[in-house]
Order: structure tokens, then sequence, then C-alpha cells
């Protein structure tokens, strides 16, 4: 993993949990559960058991389980030996571990190609 700073974990939705809307979160999502829509998150971490159906809009995105949606990270992504992800990746910077799985189409740019605004759009929900 190549990243320096984690915020605060915000939000944990359990293995035994499913969620279907909108997540918007200034700091850090951990999702063990299941997700059916959009996450936006200064960072998400995809637990092994955790499965996300939908887009991502985040800084930074770690996925040990499974993504199906188009991921714009504005630092990185880093799949796992467990993740998955089947979509498309826009971001400055991807790690693949040894028998992480990606299916899609990945386009590698400067950070400040990627615009983050999940700080804006955490504003406009509350």
């Amino acid at each position: 993993m190549f990243f320096s700073k984690q915020p605060n974990l915000e939000i944990i939705i359990g293995p035994e949990s499913a969620i279907r809307g909108e997540i918007t979160s200034k700091g850090t999502v951990r999702i063990d559960g299941g997700v059916e829509g959009s996450v936006t998150a200064d960072c998400v971490i995809i637990g092994e058991k955790g499965v996300v159906t939908g887009d991502a809009t985040v800084r930074q995105m770690i996925v040990g389980g499974r993504i199906v949606g188009n991921i714009r990270a504005a630092e990185g992504v880093d799949i796992q030996r467990t993740g998955d992800v089947c979509g498309d990746i826009f971001s400055a910077r991807l790690s693949i571990a040894d028998g992480g799985k990606f299916d899609g189409r990945s386009t590698m740019q400067r950070t400040k190609e990627i615009p983050y605004k999940g700080e804006e759009a955490a504003s406009e929900s509350t």
C-alpha cells in the first residue's frame, strides 16, 4: 500500500449490512457488507467480503473485496490480492498485488487532472 495518510474512519458498513443509495463522507468509509450506489469519500476501504455496485469518487481507494463500477481517485487505487475491480480506473497511481483482478481500462493522470470534490459534495449534503 502506498498511502501515507488515511483520514479518520467515519462510516463502517458491517458484513451483515447492505445499503442502497449514495454515500458521501469527508472521512474514511470501510465497506465489509454490500453497497449499491455511488460512493464519494476521502478514502474508501473495501474489505475482503465487501461488494460495491456503483461508481466511486475518492482521494484514495483500497480494494480487498469487489467493486463493479468506475473509480475516480485523485491520489491512487490499491487493489489487494483478494481485490476485484470490474470497471474503468482514472487515477494518478495504480497498484495491483499479485492475485488481484482488474477488468477494465486504466487512465493514469496527474493528481491535478482528477478533481476530487468529496469535501464539496459532503458539505452540500449536510
